[in-house]
């Protein structure tokens, strides 16, 4: 991939995506990717997915 190519990709990106750093322990990381792997999904998406999960997990426990 050319510098112009990865130039748009990263602008295109910035425009539409906000970014998060997730730091985790050493070996950690391996970790959550062999299990995301195993459920057919990249690391990215299964941390996306959990999130999601997770927000409405608690939205529903604290409507009672």
């Amino acid at each position: 991939m050319g510098k112009t190519s990865s130039k748009v990709k990263d602008k295109y990106n910035a425009k539409v995506y906000d970014e998060i750093k997730v730091r985790v322990s050493k070996g950690e990381k391996d970790k959550i990717r062999t299990h995301a792997e195993e459920q057919g999904e990249s690391l990215n998406g299964f941390i996306k997915r959990a999130i999601g999960e997770t927000i409405e997990r608690d939205c529903k426990n604290s409507e009672g």
